[in-house]
């Protein structure tokens, strides 16, 4: 069969890799791609928010599956036109992808079906949001509404702090339309963990567990990024708060979402805050996490493919998933800068003698080739992935291949899995 996959970053690099082992497969192409996904798949110069254009190819070269990385074409209803055409699609439709596409749509969510979470206000008007935030205190979180590219969250330790990030949203709009309308909510304390299940709507099929790292710098300093880092398995998770996670927060927010009629199908990603051994959910994503796919796919055993061929088909029979019985660490190289404003077209060294570590992947998240050779063109560069017997191990082997890989003003955490091993 034929699959295309939508994206060009990390996430996608990983999904190409992890497709490419399947019997089932002849040809992957991906759009747009980038130079690591371009080893394994054919890259088609078409953007993952070109959709009518996405829609001719699929349609001209036969692609029996699609398989969307990112969150923006889900949004758009990028599902809804292939299926309307008549193409298998992997992903949630524009009325479910509100999930991720509207934090005060996922919020009512919850509230409707009690499912746990922050205590909330949403604000269309500045004036009432900083008189709730006087009225609230700090500390305190601010939400933009929309997408921001999962920068649009500021956890304020002052009101004034909250203050100026109602203004930056609201007023100085640097999320742009994102930041219309924002979600204000209480400050939840304790450890972060992120869980995905697969869908068809009505069956679920929980993943392994995972954490990511989303802050710049290490021990949980610096601003919020798209990620800077991820494990699996993630100890946080017992095996009793496992079945907690999918009784309590995945099979009541599959369940809501059909009950509204708009019923979900994808992956399903609830980025949880757990204290005390109960979790309760940060906001959810529409699409696999990036980093998080990288270890967990790292980690799969099973095919990939007739699960998401089942989930796009609303045929999910299948009850679990087989994985080795290893540990993945993921760590993320950015371009110095990030998340503000960083230097592009820095030659990266290194990459041959990564990818000859053992158990090593290196996945190309912002890289483009110029004049032959690999540069960095995004915030986040790289993934390089370790698989090992344990944390520990996985760890050393994830640091290994990042210490071979070099370009000007790289940055990296020096503690991903940190919390894992302290554990």
């Amino acid at each position: 069969m034929k699959i295309l996959v939508i994206g060009g970053g990390g996430r996608e690099h990983t999904l190409v890799w992890k497709i490419s082992q399947s019997p089932l497969v002849d040809k992957i192409y991906c759009a747009p791609g980038n130079p690591g996904i371009a080893e394994l798949a054919e890259c088609v110069h078409i953007g993952a928010e070109e959709i009518d254009a996405l829609l001719d190819f699929a349609k001209a070269e036969q692609v029996d599956l699609t398989v969307v990385g990112p969150e923006v074409p889900l949004t758009m209803g990028i599902v809804d036109i292939f299926q309307a055409a008549g193409l298998e699609i992997f992903g949630p439709d524009k009325a479910a992808a509100q999930i991720e596409g509207s934090k005060k749509f996922s919020k009512d969510l919850m509230a409707r079906y009690n499912i746990p979470t922050a205590a909330y206000q949403s604000f269309s008007d500045h004036a009432q949001a900083v008189a709730y935030i006087r009225e609230q205190g700090a500390p305190i979180v601010v939400k933009a509404d929309g997408l921001a590219a999962g920068k649009g969250v500021i956890v304020a330790m002052t009101e004034d702090q909250a203050i100026a990030a109602v203004d930056d949203i609201m007023l100085n709009q640097v999320f742009g339309d994102a930041g219309a309308s924002v979600v204000i909510e209480e400050f939840m304390d304790g450890e972060e963990a992120s869980f995905f299940a697969f869908t068809d709507g009505k069956n679920i099929l929980p993943l392994a567990s995972s954490q990511d790292h989303k802050r710049l710098n290490d021990n949980d300093e610096g601003p919020n990024t798209g990620g800077m880092g991820a494990y699996s398995p993630a100890p946080v998770v017992t095996d009793e708060l496992y079945q907690v996670i999918v009784d309590t927060v995945v099979k009541p927010t599959i369940d809501g979402m059909a009950e509204d009629g708009c019923p979900y199908s994808g992956i399903l990603y609830v980025g949880l805050m757990i204290k005390d051994g109960n979790p309760r959910v940060v906001e959810y994503n529409a699409r696999f996490g990036d980093p998080e796919a990288q270890p967990l796919l790292m980690r799969m055993k099973s095919d990939i493919v007739p699960v998401l061929q089942a989930c796009a088909r609303g045929d999910l029979q299948q009850d679990s998933i087989d994985w080795y019985d290893k540990a993945a660490v993921c760590v993320v190289l950015a371009s110095g800068g990030y998340p503000a404003a960083y230097e592009k077209g820095l030659p990266i060294s290194g990459l041959d003698a990564a990818a000859e570590i053992e158990d090593v992947m290196v996945f190309h998240a912002g890289t483009t080739l110029k004049d032959g050779r690999i540069v960095n063109q995004g915030g986040r560069v790289l993934g390089v992935t370790g698989l090992g017997d344990t944390v520990r191990d996985a760890i050393d082997k994830a640091y290994a291949g990042v210490k071979v890989i070099h370009w000007d003003k790289v940055h990296y955490r020096h503690d991903i899995g940190a919390r894992a091993l302290n554990r």
